[in-house]
């Protein structure tokens, strides 16, 4: 309240380690915090008892930013912050929520927050990050932006009204806890801290025990859109208490993708459940990425589209059943000239996939609950083979595989049908393995999770939106207990009638040598789930020989073991 001599207009004493100052009747003070509702402009700066709206025993009346106190006697005293309490005196914005981390994510979250008039403190380590991030809401917000920069730990704390909410978009893993450490030496009970990375789930649920000793509340939050969508509108995935998230709901539904059933949050679940379902979401992006890619080497190398033509392809499609989020950019990737160069951008891009360890999270929690997820595995498995290049070029003088100017040549359009039809069963079968992980891993923590309301928030801002979501959540609200996408009616249908094209994409692919890994998993995902009976019987029969591992009958309950050489 340094401010606060020239608003009274009286001088200031300090006969204590509180200072106080004389006003005059009737005075009007103008806060540092009067953008604040009146219950926190009177807690925070008037009078010994933060609950009231009294002054020295009067009501307070509040007029836009003033507040004044009618019929004061001539001496009447308000209190000031002492020098060492917790918070900075000389820290005068008070802002909604604050934000720590600036990288591209962070930077533009923090606009989104800013753009939505919701008054935001943010700090990076790096203090060029917070004059960046200050710089850019001057221009982009004419100076009109509520976004407030602090390089000093403490003064960024102090700056956010109680009881403070801060997100963290800082690297996964250390930065974290050191990042946690920082802020809980000046965070009070009933705090919160939201991690917006992509978090492994039970570093999350570790974190949560950790700070729930302080009286903090801890939440994990999946963001996902990328930059575009962390500016505009992601679609958000928060999970932790339920207290949390309902003081949090009404800025985070501001600032999330809009469509048209609601904004894309909801309250996804206890624990770490906000960052296994962004952890199975990124699964899910691996996978269609994959068969996005195998689609485009079958049109080009099988049936020879050039990028004109493949980025017209792509266009149909996207207002179609494929319409999406991926196919839409991958339009505008097969348009992009060359800046540096003669022909097209995408044509001078060394094929090496990068990956940063969701997807391998993914398939990992798949083989730890026992759940197929043949698709994203081929995806995973695809990015690790494509970046052995040196070891492919090499292989490639080597293991020679199908001549491809021996085949006959294909029907353009009757390909293009056929590989859009496969796509889409594809992407069925991907999306089907996502939400069998996420319903495995519901039961097993008693999560409780709503799948048809995940679907629904992956419908806007999220880097897998795509417009057969809504019909997933459909399905789901139509039976919660759907054991899977396969067999829900409508899907079902649209699988055994696309079928055909499916098998032909794949035998043609494979008949010249062209890799279709995801395809072929999801194709070989389709058969076996729709088989009553497998060969997996051999299979119990060799362990039983070797291992004595039992086995069952058809014919009659029990364990049975055999002495197969006898």
């Amino acid at each position: 309240l340094a401010s606060a001599p020239s608003a009274v207009q009286t001088g200031l004493s300090a006969p204590s380690s509180r200072q106080v100052c004389k006003a005059s009747p009737a005075a009007s003070f103008s806060p540092p915090s009067a953008s604040s509702v009146g219950d926190n402009l009177a807690a925070s700066f008037i009078g010994d008892t933060r609950s009231k709206r009294h002054f020295l025993g009067r009501p307070l009346q509040f007029s836009g930013r003033q507040l004044t106190a009618p019929q004061v006697p001539q001496e009447a005293f308000c209190v000031l912050a002492a020098p060492d309490m917790a918070t900075n005196s000389d820290v005068k914005v008070k802002s909604k929520i604050g934000l720590c981390g600036l990288a591209v994510m962070g930077q533009n979250f923090a606009l989104n927050f800013a753009e939505k008039g919701i008054p935001i403190s943010v700090f990076n380590r790096s203090a060029n990050r917070v004059d960046d991030t200050v710089e850019r809401a001057e221009k982009e917000g004419g100076g009109k932006y509520p976004l407030h920069g602090f390089k000093d730990v403490k003064d960024f704390v102090a700056s956010l009204e109680r009881p403070r909410a801060i997100i963290i978009l800082v690297k996964a893993g250390a930065p974290v806890d050191d990042t946690i450490e920082q802020l809980l030496q000046y965070l009070e009970p009933g705090d919160i801290i939201i991690d917006g990375g992509n978090e492994w789930y039970l570093n999350t649920e570790r974190r949560a025990k950790q700070v729930a000793e302080k009286g903090i509340l801890y939440m994990g939050m999946g963001v996902s859109g990328g930059e575009e969508g962390a500016r505009n509108g992601p679609s958000l995935m928060p999970g932790g208490p339920k207290e949390a998230w309902t003081r949090l709901q009404p800025v985070l539904e501001k600032v999330a993708a809009q469509v048209d059933d609601g904004p894309c949050v909801t309250y996804i679940g206890p624990g770490g459940a906000g960052n296994y379902v962004k952890m199975i979401h990124n699964g899910i992006e691996y996978g269609d990425m994959q068969l996005i890619a195998e689609a485009y080497d079958i049109l080009k190398t099988i049936g020879g589209l050039s990028n004109e033509e493949l980025k017209q392809v792509f266009e149909e499609w996207n207002d179609g059943e494929l319409q999406s989020f991926l196919i839409e950019i991958t339009t505008k990737i097969f348009a992009k000239k060359d800046d540096l160069a003669e022909g097209f951008l995408v044509d001078k891009i060394v094929d090496k996939t990068g990956s940063k360890g969701t997807g391998m999270w993914t398939i990992q929690q798949a083989a730890e609950l026992g759940v197929a997820a043949p698709t994203m595995a081929a995806a995973l498995d695809n990015r690790y083979l494509s970046s052995a290049k040196d070891e492919r070029v090499v292989a490639s003088s080597i293991l020679v595989g199908p001549d491809l100017s021996t085949f006959p040549p294909v029907d353009k359009k009757q390909l293009v049908d056929d590989v859009r039809k496969a796509l889409y069963c594809s992407k069925i079968c991907s999306y089907a393995q996502g939400m069998s992980l996420i319903q495995k891993a519901s039961n097993q923590h008693h999560w409780n999770l709503n799948l048809g309301a995940i679907a629904r928030i992956w419908k806007g801002g999220c880097i897998i939106r795509a417009v057969f979501l809504d019909r997933i959540k459909k399905a789901f609200d139509r039976d919660p207990n759907l054991a899977s996408l396969l067999v829900d009616p409508e899907f079902a249908k649209e699988l055994l009638d696309r079928q055909p094209a499916w098998r032909r994409v794949v035998t043609l692919a494979t008949e010249r040598g062209i890799a279709v890994p995801a395809f072929s998993a999801s194709l070989g995902y389709f058969d076996v789930y729709r088989r009553s009976r497998l060969p997996a019987n051999l299979i119990q029969a060799q362990r039983d020989f070797f291992g004595a591992h039992t086995y069952e009958r058809v014919d009659r309950p029990g364990a049975f073991h055999t002495e197969w050489s006898s």
